[in-house]
Protein backbone atom coordinates (compact mmCIF):
# COMPACT_ATOMS: atom_id res chain seq x y z
CA UNK A 1 0.00 0.00 0.00
CA UNK A 2 1.56 3.16 -1.24
CA UNK A 3 5.01 1.72 -0.86
CA UNK A 4 7.23 3.75 -3.44
CA UNK A 5 5.07 6.67 -2.19
CA UNK A 6 5.84 5.94 1.64
CA UNK A 7 10.07 5.38 0.50
CA UNK A 8 9.31 9.26 -0.88
CA UNK A 9 8.30 10.96 1.83
CA UNK A 10 10.45 9.07 4.33
CA UNK A 11 13.58 10.03 2.05
CA UNK A 12 13.11 13.76 2.18
CA UNK A 13 11.84 13.55 6.07
CA UNK A 14 15.60 11.86 6.35
CA UNK A 15 17.21 14.97 4.34
CA UNK A 16 15.56 16.91 6.70
CA UNK A 17 16.70 15.65 9.49
CA UNK A 18 20.39 15.07 8.46
CA UNK A 19 20.36 19.00 7.22
CA UNK A 20 18.75 20.18 10.65
CA UNK A 21 19.23 17.39 13.12
CA UNK A 22 17.19 17.85 16.29
CA UNK A 23 16.20 20.58 18.66
CA UNK A 24 13.70 22.99 16.21
CA UNK A 25 10.67 23.46 16.94
CA UNK A 26 7.71 21.15 15.02
CA UNK A 27 6.50 24.20 12.94
CA UNK A 28 10.18 24.50 11.50
CA UNK A 29 10.22 21.08 10.60
CA UNK A 30 6.96 21.26 9.02
CA UNK A 31 8.22 24.20 6.85
CA UNK A 32 11.49 22.43 5.89
CA UNK A 33 10.01 19.16 5.16
CA UNK A 34 7.15 21.10 3.00
CA UNK A 35 10.32 22.86 0.80
CA UNK A 36 11.88 18.97 0.43
CA UNK A 37 8.86 17.61 -0.42
CA UNK A 38 8.39 20.36 -3.50
CA UNK A 39 12.26 19.90 -4.45
CA UNK A 40 11.36 15.83 -4.42
CA UNK A 41 8.27 17.11 -6.89
CA UNK A 42 6.04 15.20 -4.38
CA UNK A 43 2.38 16.31 -4.26
CA UNK A 44 1.19 17.22 -0.61
CA UNK A 45 -1.25 19.41 0.61
CA UNK A 46 -0.18 21.13 4.14
CA UNK A 47 -2.55 21.77 7.22
CA UNK A 48 -5.23 19.78 5.04
CA UNK A 49 -8.53 19.60 7.15
CA UNK A 50 -10.21 16.52 7.58
CA UNK A 51 -13.61 16.72 8.50
CA UNK A 52 -15.52 14.47 10.93
CA UNK A 53 -19.10 12.27 10.71
CA UNK A 54 -21.10 10.76 13.36
CA UNK A 55 -22.30 7.88 10.79
CA UNK A 56 -24.25 10.31 8.26
CA UNK A 57 -23.78 13.09 10.09
CA UNK A 58 -21.52 15.88 9.55
CA UNK A 59 -20.28 16.75 13.41
CA UNK A 60 -19.07 19.97 12.39
CA UNK A 61 -15.47 19.19 13.83
CA UNK A 62 -12.43 18.92 12.02
CA UNK A 63 -8.67 17.52 12.73
CA UNK A 64 -6.20 19.37 11.21
CA UNK A 65 -3.19 16.73 9.65
CA UNK A 66 0.07 18.73 9.25
CA UNK A 67 0.64 16.97 5.85
CA UNK A 68 -1.13 14.94 2.98
CA UNK A 69 1.13 13.49 0.78
CA UNK A 70 -0.31 11.84 -2.77
CA UNK A 71 -3.55 12.55 -2.02
CA UNK A 72 -3.70 9.88 0.63
CA UNK A 73 -0.93 9.45 2.53
CA UNK A 74 -1.26 11.33 6.13
CA UNK A 75 2.37 12.59 7.91
CA UNK A 76 1.88 14.13 11.13
CA UNK A 77 5.12 15.50 12.74
CA UNK A 78 6.25 15.35 16.15
CA UNK A 79 9.52 16.84 17.53
CA UNK A 80 9.52 15.14 21.05
CA UNK A 81 11.66 13.18 23.04
CA UNK A 82 9.70 9.99 21.57
CA UNK A 83 6.70 8.89 20.26
CA UNK A 84 3.92 7.72 22.40
CA UNK A 85 0.62 5.78 22.10
CA UNK A 86 -0.91 9.00 22.30
CA UNK A 87 0.85 9.83 19.32
CA UNK A 88 -0.13 6.33 17.37
CA UNK A 89 -4.08 7.23 18.27
CA UNK A 90 -4.01 10.79 17.01
CA UNK A 91 -2.71 9.48 13.47
CA UNK A 92 -5.22 6.25 13.32
CA UNK A 93 -8.04 8.78 14.29
CA UNK A 94 -6.50 11.16 11.08
CA UNK A 95 -6.84 8.21 8.94
CA UNK A 96 -10.36 7.39 10.06
CA UNK A 97 -11.21 10.97 9.35
CA UNK A 98 -9.69 11.49 6.34
CA UNK A 99 -10.71 7.75 5.42
CA UNK A 100 -6.97 7.18 4.11
CA UNK A 101 -5.07 3.65 4.77
CA UNK A 102 -1.60 4.79 5.42
CA UNK A 103 0.04 7.34 7.55
CA UNK A 104 3.39 8.40 9.01
CA UNK A 105 4.40 9.63 12.16
CA UNK A 106 8.02 11.32 12.27
CA UNK A 107 9.20 12.64 15.07
CA UNK A 108 12.36 15.09 14.78
CA UNK A 109 12.93 15.46 18.57
CA UNK A 110 15.57 12.53 18.70
CA UNK A 111 18.83 13.75 19.04
CA UNK A 112 20.27 9.98 17.71
CA UNK A 113 18.32 9.01 15.37
CA UNK A 114 15.03 10.24 13.09
CA UNK A 115 12.31 8.39 15.00
CA UNK A 116 9.39 7.20 12.80
CA UNK A 117 6.17 4.81 12.27
CA UNK A 118 4.45 4.02 8.96
CA UNK A 119 0.55 3.22 10.11
CA UNK A 120 -1.64 1.02 8.00
CA UNK A 121 -5.18 1.64 9.11
CA UNK A 122 -7.69 -0.63 6.83
CA UNK A 123 -11.70 -1.93 7.58
CA UNK A 124 -10.12 -5.08 9.87
CA UNK A 125 -7.96 -3.19 11.89
CA UNK A 126 -11.69 -1.45 13.42
CA UNK A 127 -12.23 -4.41 14.50
CA UNK A 128 -8.84 -5.08 15.95
CA UNK A 129 -5.95 -2.57 16.01
CA UNK A 130 -3.80 -0.55 13.58
CA UNK A 131 -1.09 -2.63 12.01
CA UNK A 132 2.57 -0.44 12.40
CA UNK A 133 4.09 -1.72 9.22
CA UNK A 134 7.43 -0.13 9.91
CA UNK A 135 9.22 1.36 12.64
CA UNK A 136 12.41 3.59 12.96
CA UNK A 137 13.26 0.63 15.94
Amino acid sequence: MLEEEGYAVMGAAFEVYNTLGCGFLEEVYQKSLEVELGRRSIPFQAQQELELFYKDVRLGKRYVADLVAYNGVIIELKAVRELTADHVAQIVNYLKAGKMTVGYLINFGRNDKLEWKRIIYTHEARKTSPLICADSR
